[in-house]
């Protein structure tokens, strides 16, 4: 018996024995993705932690989807098995920031990316995902909308809706390194190839696209039968997920310095060392958690 075989089938008895559920971000670590209960995108996590009946979830992404869990299940135990996972977009605006924002651009509606903090979902009007920023904007009656904190989200949102949407200036390091050069050599390398990629990237990269879409998306948009070869736009960490559904189809990582390096903070280990602890706990103070709560269920009725 190998390590990780020791250590899946020590991570399974405790997650019974604390009436646990694991959720793994399409990011995760291959190893880490192949022991959770379910894998997704932010939007199929954040839905996916308040339907669950378990007493403990264990959180395999960041802090701010962590922090989403509480927000939706306080009664619950919401665990993230490295305490330093966090987000560097999330951390490119706090509540302080956009209070000082929203007095410069009095009554205005704000729109926060949910890859943001609990203090910044409860500054905000309604929260949006990658998959359902379009939809959230289109949903809200203002014409001009303040929107936190992707530029390059945002961007897009504002080319699919043509309202006029204040950005803030934050971005995704990981999607910022993936650059038109990328798509132009892999496209020239594999013709027959689709191009899929993140709302998250420059809009020079979303332009020499054939679809711009979030993780879940990219998983079903993989599932296509026209789809045999892809040239996969966004963090590598979705190549293992992308593979394990689909044999026999060729999926292309658009460069290799598409990494998140606090996506890659979770092992085995520190999955097993939480659930033998039942720390390190994410928690959020009530009066923070009922407003941002609010903003993440106007998100979740639009979606």
């Amino acid at each position: 018996m190998n390590n990780n075989t020791e250590l899946r089938t020590e991570i399974q008895r405790l997650k019974g024995e604390r009436r646990a559920i694991i959720l793994a971000h399409n990011y995760q670590p291959g190893e880490v993705q192949d022991i959770a209960d379910f894998v997704g995108d932010s939007l199929e996590l954040s839905q996916q932690a308040a339907r669950t009946e378990a007493q403990v979830i264990v959180f395999c992404g960041v802090h701010f989807m962590a922090e989403t869990a509480y927000i939706l299940s306080p009664e619950k135990t919401v665990l993230l098995p490295d305490p330093h996972a966090g987000c560097l977009m999330a951390d490119m605006i706090s509540a302080q920031k956009l209070r000082k924002k929203k007095r410069e651009l009095p009554g205005i509606a704000v729109v926060c990316y949910v890859n943001s903090s609990a203090e910044v979902k409860a500054e905000s009007d309604i929260c949006c995902t990658s998959s359902n920023a379009v939809k959230v904007v289109e949903s809200l009656p203002q014409h001009e909308i303040l929107f936190v904190p992707d530029k390059y989200l945002g961007q897009w949102v504002a080319s699919q809706t043509g309202k006029k949407l204040h950005l803030w200036p934050g971005f995704c390091p990981t999607h910022a390194r993936i650059l038109p050069q990328h798509i132009l050599e892999l496209k020239a390398k594999y013709p027959q190839a689709k191009v899929v990629v993140h709302p998250e990237c420059r809009p020079e990269v979303d332009a020499l696209a054939d679809a711009v879409l979030s993780t879940g998306g990219m998983i079903r948009y993989a599932r296509r039968p026209d789809v045999r070869q892809m040239i996969v736009g966004t963090e590598r960490g979705i190549i293992h997920r992308l593979q394990k559904e689909n044999p026999g189809k060729h999926f292309i990582l658009v460069c290799q310095q598409a990494v998140c390096p606090n996506m890659k903070l979770i092992t085995l280990e520190k999955v097993l060392w939480c659930l033998e602890d039942m720390q390190p706990q994410v928690t959020v103070p009530e009066d923070i958690r009922l407003k941002a709560k609010s903003a993440v269920e106007r998100m979740l009725k639009v979606a």
